[in-house]
């Protein structure tokens, strides 16, 4: 087990040393959609488009389920929200949508459109903003945000005063120290615990840890699933892209088009074929549905 993280009360691993409020302020201010890089291309593919709007489509079908489509105002909010692919689908759907994040670079390179529903600075400034407006929402969606938090906890418990009564968040985070990764490390077809970055990321959920931390924050878990588990390639020397990381597009552009395959033959059976992975530990990110604890 990697000594830079400790499992904690909730079931998931954390960073055991995390860096201080100040600095990650300073190191996302200066990092995130200031120049194109990592999984931030330029370019998309049609397929990867395609791709991207399957996946947000697939949770659209699941919040369709729990909310009230009767309501006369819907009002969504993304925290971190990127490129806006996310705001673009909902305004699309005829939502009013807000987007928080440091830097308006991504959104303005792929759906400058979205830039005026932009608040762009600290997150948590931009959120304390939001609550003393008294501000509410139907969606609250946290895409990859929570990993990098430095107290998840104290989000979930905040964003608590933005949501509506019945509304809906949704949380995608990665799934780390999986039965996959543990897996792979065993039988050595990969060195090292490379999920782990640090500062990047400061939480390493599970599925059981996500709604633990919910649970205690006073969220109630609606649904939960998996995606792709691309980890699988790493079983085959041929594709192993943590060792040779020039198989890691092939992988990549796989993976996008088995997504899109799946979602065309039914996004209901492949949502549900990712809620049973869940279950079974497996798939490279977890995404949880939850919704307020009523008030005893």
């Amino acid at each position: 087990m990697n000594c830079s993280v400790i499992k904690n009360s909730f079931g998931f691993f954390e960073l055991k040393k995390k860096p201080t409020t100040e600095t990650l302020k300073k190191y996302y201010s200066e990092k995130y959609y200031q120049e194109a890089k990592g999984s931030y291309k330029h370019i998309y593919s049609e397929e990867e488009l395609m791709y991207v709007t399957n996946k947000i489509e697939q949770r659209y079908a699941i919040i369709s389920k729990y909310l009230n489509n009767g309501l006369n105002d819907r009002n969504f909010l993304d925290i971190g929200c990127g490129e806006g692919w996310a705001l673009k689908y909902f305004s699309e759907k005829s939502w009013n949508v807000t987007g928080l994040d440091y830097s308006d670079y991504g959104c303005r390179a792929h759906n400058p459109e979205m830039t005026p529903k932009l608040l762009i600075g600290d997150v948590n400034d931009s959120i304390i903003k939001l609550v003393k407006k008294k501000l509410t929402f139907n969606v609250i969606w946290l895409d990859n945000i929570l990993e990098h938090v430095l107290n998840p906890l104290e989000l979930l418990i905040k964003i608590k005063k933005l949501i509506n009564n019945d509304g809906i968040l949704v949380i995608e985070v990665p799934n780390d120290f999986s039965i996959t990764q543990m897996q792979l490390l065993k039988k050595g077809y990969i060195s090292d615990a490379f999920w782990i970055a640090n500062p990047d990321h400061i939480s390493y959920f599970n599925m059981e840890g996500l709604v633990n931390i919910c649970n205690k924050a006073g969220w109630s878990c609606l649904y939960i699933m998996s995606d792709f588990p691309i980890d699988f390639f790493l079983f085959n020397e041929d594709t192993n892209y943590i060792n040779d990381k020039s198989k890691g597009s092939n992988c990549h552009k796989t993976r996008v088009i088995i997504e899109n395959m799946l979602h065309n033959i039914s996004p209901i059976k492949t949502n549900e074929l990712y809620r049973v992975l869940a279950e079974m530990g497996l798939g490279r990110s977890i995404t949880g549905f939850f919704r307020l604890k009523e008030e005893k």
